[in-house]
């Protein structure tokens, strides 16, 4: 995606234009979006007044990152009044015709309130400021381009053992990030060989941390970088891009090489302290050097992804296809925002038996997106994008609010045993934020909160635990979503107050193929009843199933056998026929 592309991105999702720009360029200096944006929140106030463009405060920020402007002493160091961002404020001004106020660029002042009105019913935001985010693009690229060389270049044995942890950390990955775009890019533009971009990350490295501990993660991937000093030549280059995504970037002739490339790479890292590993890799082929690297980097990952993926090799070959997958992601995330303010997105409702009494005892929330010339747009397809870019917050607040309205009307008509559950994403449980929309919803719905049940994907992070006990006494039940699916299943138990647990369906299939599986089932069955936890088996499709369930003791159950995920209405109806109160 381009800096172009992700302004725009960020613009839609309702960022300030500071937050925006700085957003666009974050992944150049190595910094997450949460860290860009708290750095853009120090230094947005001016803008935020309707004053200066906001595109003036973020390309002033990109600036600061990227020549090291930290020195009020030093005019050359200090972000106002130096060379480089006078000549940015310059071509800003000239480009832009001299509108370098919010005002004059948006035809109203956001400092008040009614002109703010009509700048949002008109989209004047997105109508109007895109002009001013590419002319300050355009800008900062080309200077980037032309000062490449005099760029922050922090040495690694340079920086004070006494500086913040965090600020260490940072002037790493900007240093390394920045050595390695200036040699790739004067490789493009120097050798007569071809060029490809090799990424690889290392397969379950979130387990590796789990097990051994993030110490020993850490020292895994401090590890592959040294070994990669010695494995790469003059010629070749490498970047730990963040966790344990890596990237080489190296000439070649025939394909052939760098298959034997990947395979010394691979003896040379299959193994640490006894711990094997193994990687997924992409390739990107590169057939046009002036292509951004950003670009470049989108292919070679997008291969990589596809990787994780396979069942055939571990090593894939970017191909033009895998632009489907791109144009698919840049879809969602344009599009998800209005899809929440015009009501696209719907609430399915599964629900859960007691099969000993065939009766309703509730029911598991689900969003589907129904786009008015899409069509259905199932959860597979928008679900992992924006819980990747963070946008599923909205969604689950969206839902929340859903459940709660409906919960609502429950209530109304005589029901009060039928709770619903909805999903908590790991995002939630990162802040506080989330326990007072819950607050807000369980209040303006007038409901009990133990009808609001909450479904955590189970997880050993200790953020996660102190989050889930602070829910369990705020009087919300919990729930461990697809219990067996992880290897911590049994070890969480320890560290997070589940009231049910939710047997994950393919576990729950995997187990009842043998003697020896169903013998773990029925254990586990014994266990959760003996710590006087709630059971519920997800993926019950057959009588068989439902059979063996109730002989083992598990009595509550939610599958196809049942029912499928249906509209709200729908639901309402059955709810009603099984409550033996007809339709109302």
């Amino acid at each position: 995606m381009t800096h172009k592309e992700k302004a725009i991105e960020l613009l839609k999702q309702k960022y300030h234009c500071s937050q925006a720009l700085l957003g666009a360029f974050a992944g150049d200096f190595g910094l997450d979006l949460k860290t860009a944006f708290k750095i853009s929140t120090c230094f947005g106030g001016g803008m935020r007044q309707g004053t200066t463009c906001g595109c003036i405060t973020g390309g002033l920020l990109v600036l600061g990152l990227a020549f090291g402007f930290t020195d009020p002493q030093d005019k050359e160091l200090e972000t106002y009044g130096n060379r480089k961002t006078e000549e940015y404020i310059r071509a800003f001004r000239e480009r832009m015709q001299g509108d370098i106020y919010c005002r004059d660029i948006l035809g109203k002042d956001i400092s008040i309130p009614e002109d703010m009105a009509v700048i949002r019913q008109e989209g004047l935001i997105l109508q109007r400021c895109p002009r001013a985010f590419f002319v300050s693009i355009e800008i900062l690229e080309k200077m980037l381009e032309e000062y490449g060389g005099e760029l922050l270049s922090v040495d690694l044995e340079e920086i004070d053992i006494n500086e913040d942890e965090e600020i260490q950390i940072m002037l790493k990955n900007m240093s390394r990030r920045q050595r390695f775009r200036r040699h790739v890019r004067a490789l493009l533009n120097e050798t007569e060989r071809k060029v490809a971009f090799v990424q690889f990350d290392i397969c379950r490295f979130k387990i590796i941390n789990d097990l051994y501990g993030e110490r020993f993660g850490d020292e895994v991937l401090y590890w592959i970088r040294e070994k990669l000093k010695e494995l790469c030549n003059e010629r070749q280059y490498f970047v730990n891009l963040r966790s344990d995504v890596f990237q080489v970037v190296t000439e070649y002739d025939e394909v052939s090489e760098l298959y034997r490339m990947m395979e010394a790479m691979g003896r040379e890292l299959e193994v640490y302290k006894a711990v094997k590993l193994q990687y997924s890799i992409g390739v990107y082929l590169v057939e046009d050097a002036g292509m951004e690297l950003r670009q470049m980097e989108d292919r070679a990952a997008m291969a990589r992804k596809a990787a994780k993926n396979s069942l055939l090799s571990e090593v894939v070959f970017y191909q033009e296809q895998f632009k489907t997958s791109l144009y698919n992601r840049k879809f969602v995330e344009d599009n998800i925002d209005i899809a929440i303010r015009e009501g696209q997105l719907q609430m399915y409702l599964q629900p859960k038996y007691s099969i000993s009494q065939n009766r309703i005892i509730g029911a598991e929330a689900l969003v589907r997106w129904s786009h008015p010339q899409r069509g259905m747009i199932y959860p597979m397809e928008f679900l992992p994008v924006i819980e990747e870019d963070g946008f599923i917050t909205k969604v689950d607040f969206y839902m929340w609010k859903k459940a709660g309205e409906f919960l609502g009307r429950c209530q109304k008509a005589g029901i009060r045993d039928c709770p619903l559950s909805v999903n908590l994403s790991r995002r939630h449980l990162q802040d506080r934020e989330f326990m007072q929309v819950l607050e807000h919803i369980v209040e303006e719905s007038g409901i009990c909160k133990h009808l609001l049940e909450l479904e955590i994907t189970e997880t050993m992070e200790e953020h996660v635990s102190q989050a889930a006990r602070e829910m369990k006494e705020q009087g919300f039940k919990l729930l461990m979503d697809d219990f067996g699916s992880g290897y911590s299943s049994l070890n969480i138990l320890l560290e997070t107050p589940f009231d049910v647990l939710k047997l994950d369906r393919k576990f729950m299939e995997n187990m009842m193929v043998s003697d020896k599986g169903r013998l773990i089932l029925e254990h586990i069955i014994t266990m959760a009843e003996q710590l006087k936890l709630g059971l519920i088996a997800e993926g019950v499709e057959t009588r068989e199933q439902v059979e063996m369930l109730k002989q083992m003791g598990c009595d509550q159950v939610q599958g196809y056998y049942y029912a499928k995920p249906m509209p709200e209405e729908d639901f309402y109806r059955l709810l009603l026929e099984n409550r033996g109160a007809g339709i109302r």
